[in-house]
């Protein structure tokens, strides 16, 4: 693959030569020596199929389809709670309660009204959550 791409890359510089690089007599390009030539290496966006491409046309229309990005920061008081997605009716937490504490505390989630660290006292609620 790599020196049928050099051929035709040496075959495209022969072009400007007038002239045939191989010496094999007249030269003749390929369907896709010719876009190669003319419109270069596509793009990502361009050559995306299948869930790739879903994926990206879902982020560029600012969705988060799997997750990826950071999560939204709250206050994580009792009006305006830590919002964790479930697709379930409880999840499991982690709460790093100390920005440099090395301990995670673990505790059940449950749907309904918003519940509290054991340990520093911030609020969690528990969202219904889609698949895409």
């Amino acid at each position: 693959m790599a020196s049928r791409l050099l051929q035709v890359c040496g075959a495209l510089r022969g072009l400007s030569a007038g002239r045939s690089p191989l010496g094999r007599g007249p030269l003749r390009l390929t369907g896709a020596a010719c876009s190669m030539g003319a419109g270069g290496i596509p793009s990502d966006e361009e050559q995306a199929t299948g869930m790739e491409r879903k994926t990206m046309k879902a982020l560029e229309k600012g969705l988060d389809p799997y997750n990826m990005l950071p999560p939204k920061r709250y206050a994580g008081t009792k009006e305006d709670p830590n919002i964790v997605p479930s697709i379930t009716d409880k999840r499991l937490v982690g709460c790093i309660c100390e920005e440099d504490n090395s301990t995670v505390i673990w505790f059940w989630l449950h749907k309904g009204n918003p519940q509290r660290c054991p340990s520093c006292g911030a609020h969690y609620k528990l969202v219904g959550y889609q698949l895409p």
